[in-house]
């Protein structure tokens, strides 16, 4: 597939840095009065970037949120918002979080934004939804998708490795997820979008082949990893929501999300919890057949028989330098026991936690989750 032409085909433009720099987008800046949106961490990468756009552009300034790692929340929202005040272009340089300020608070004052990505960590930076918390809370909202997403593969290589199995991590779950999907179609008679279905699950087996160069650092490998995570928020616009991109795996991210923001600690990678949401997720749909039969349970069980297995998952993911225990993340044993029971509740949407759960099945396979995965 084309990832040029499909970016085009979203009104994206999604720019490798070439001769030193980005022209399609100091074209499209010439005029605009542009703010850089950066954290203590990312603001290494903000200076260059600001001098590249203060050539082009009529105006550059520069928002350093006081934080290495800055929570995507209504303060911080608001935050950008204000200080894109007197700005009509907003460019974030970072990944996840920074990605997603720039992206609401822009929805919300009606100004497009981009992103200058120094990681591969994440599936955002194309997608028409933000997560955020409110009220402490996970929270998908609508948003704007990014005008121009940039990208400097001798940056992006040299990010940190989890960084990159962060990335990988979100795409292992696309497997996870689609299957969600489908056995929801079977099981609720939920709508699959079968475009976005199959751009999708195509872009994760060709991600999937390039495991291999992104062990070894190779930036092909990065380059492959990219182009998939930006297909994947296209395959969410197609989608018109996230299902194409998020089941079980993610609610357990997100579920873990809000309680280390109750406990007031450091929130890990979205991608590194993601993956291991996806090893559970691939446990319980591999041990589906030792659980009774249900009506439908053959066609469910054929869908889950295309689905690798939880060891490759955790192999790839160690290789990556994710963490493969619930209890590396400094997750209470309690809280990863309550998870199991409730993140299906988070969202409204059918998936094997769901299954499981709703059927008396997760009381003995939590037993054997806690003892593999914790």
């Amino acid at each position: 597939m084309d990832i040029q032409a499909l970016s085009k085909k979203f009104g994206i433009n999604a720019e490798h840095k070439t001769d030193g720099g980005f022209p399609v987008f100091e074209k499209n800046i010439v005029g605009r009065r542009v703010l850089i949106v950066c954290d203590e961490t990312t603001r290494v990468f903000a200076q260059p970037v600001a001098d590249m756009v203060g050539e082009n552009a009529a105006e550059c300034g520069m928002l350093v949120l006081p934080s290495p790692e800055p929570v995507a929340d209504e303060a911080t929202v608001q935050r950008v918002a204000e200080g894109g005040g007197g700005y009509d272009y907003l460019l974030a340089v970072g990944a996840g979080t920074l990605n997603d300020l720039c992206k609401y608070a822009g929805f919300l004052t009606h100004k497009p934004s981009g992103i200058f990505a120094t990681a591969p960590s994440m599936d955002g930076f194309s997608s028409s939804v933000t997560p955020l918390i409110e009220k402490g809370f996970k929270i998908t909202r609508p948003a704007q998708t990014a005008s121009d997403v940039l990208m400097d593969f001798e940056i992006l290589s040299k990010a940190p490795r989890i960084m990159i199995g962060a990335g990988v991590g979100d795409i292992l779950a696309k497997y996870c997820c689609l299957t969600d999907w489908r056995i929801s179609s079977f099981l609720t008679g939920e709508a699959v979008n079968e475009e976005a279905f199959s751009l999708m699950r195509n872009a994760v087996g060709a991600c999937d082949n390039s495991i291999p160069a992104l062990r070894a650092g190779e930036p092909e490998g990065v380059e492959k990893l990219m182009d998939t995570l930006l297909i994947s928020g296209y395959a969410m616009v197609i989608a018109g929501n996230s299902r194409p991109a998020s089941g079980a795996e993610h609610h357990m991210s997100h579920f873990l999300e809000m309680d280390f923001l109750r406990r007031g600690r450091r929130i890990p990678l979205h991608g590194v919890k993601v993956g291991l949401g996806t090893m559970v997720s691939l446990y319980l749909y591999k041990t589906l057949r030792s659980r009774p039969a249900f009506e439908g349970c053959e066609r469910v069980y054929a869908e889950a028989e295309k689905l690798p297995s939880p060891d490759y998952a955790e192999g790839v993911l160690a290789s990556l330098n994710c963490p493969t225990r619930f209890s590396e993340l400094d997750i209470p044993k309690d809280t990863m026991r309550d998870m199991l029971f409730e993140a299906y509740k988070i969202r409204d949407r059918f998936t094997v936690l769901t299954l499981y759960c709703t059927r008396g099945w997760m009381k003995d396979a939590a037993d054997e989750i806690m003892e593999k995965y914790y």
